[in-house]
């Protein structure tokens, strides 16, 4: 049985997410409220893997979660990319005409705003989780309310979905790092089967230090597919720099590490994995 910490509760994006990448397997989850928490989990528990969303196609970055991340010392394994679809639900009684309010993640709101749009009189109210929204008006009997969150948790919370496929944006998708002690690692993956790294590091105050990285990278024909800055808290004007890459050939990957090594500082792998 595998063990995974999420953010959000059963029927979230990150369960959905948890029960796909580990399809077939018998899995116990851990809910946690925040990311800090999911990553407080694995320190307490070394046997326990992490899951915490990284980026979504039309909200962009999680910024937070790449400093979590670093700081944590965990290493990412694996990756799933979830199509995010949204249905709006409410108790089996309620019909479309009867509802007053929709509850959800600030993120689901934005991302359903141009069906929202088409009933102005509804109020919108922010919640901690999606299915959190769902399980709230499920277990109080909430009339004249409803959720946005999956189908799936509708389902399982025994409502009834008034609308499906809600979202503005058809090809929206979120990116899931999976994520494991370091000392568990090889357990999860077969280092030879990995095609994709993440890199964190940062660089001398110097003309053109990037430009440099980035150039080497392609001579040993890494694909950047990713690159994310962050400023350094208490240094101004400087910059940790996250980057993905994938590749086709490891020693040539190898190569490249030890060939950007000396022009970066603090540079760190933050994990070698199959790209989704």
């Amino acid at each position: 049985m595998k063990r995974i910490a999420i953010q959000g509760m059963e029927g979230s994006f990150h369960d959905i997410t948890a029960h796909k990448y580990f399809e077939g397997e018998q899995l116990q989850i851990y809910c946690c409220d925040t990311f800090e928490e999911v990553f407080a989990q694995m320190k307490s528990d070394p046997t326990v893997i992490g899951l915490a969303a990284i980026e979504n196609t039309i909200a962009g970055s999680l910024l937070h979660n790449y400093e979590l991340l670093r700081d944590s010392g965990a290493t990412i394994v694996g990756e799933h990319k979830t199509h995010i679809s949204h249905c709006l639900c409410a108790l089996p009684s309620e019909e479309m005409e009867d509802i007053h309010e929709v509850h959800s993640h600030p993120v689901a709101l934005m991302q359903c705003r141009k069906y929202l749009s088409q009933h102005p009189s509804i109020k919108l109210v922010e919640d901690d989780d999606t299915a959190g929204s769902a399980k709230w008006i499920a277990e109080n009997n909430i009339r004249h309310t409803a959720a946005i969150c999956h189908a799936d948790a509708a389902a399982l919370y025994g409502l009834k979905v008034l609308e499906n496929n809600i979202e503005d944006n058809k090809h929206n998708f979120t990116r899931f790092l999976v994520l494991s002690d370091p000392r568990k690692a090889d357990m999860l993956r077969r280092l030879n089967e990995t095609n994709k790294a993440s890199l964190v590091f940062s660089l001398p105050h110097e003309e053109g230090s990037l430009s440099q990285v980035l150039s080497i990278l392609s001579f040993y024909k890494m694909q950047l597919t990713k690159i994310q800055s962050l400023p350094i808290i208490g240094r101004e004007w400087e910059y940790m720099f996250y980057i993905d890459v994938t590749y086709d050939d490891l020693v040539r990957y190898r190569q490249s590490i030890d060939a950007i090594t000396p022009l970066t500082l603090d540079l760190r792998i933050l994990g070698e994995y199959k790209s989704a």
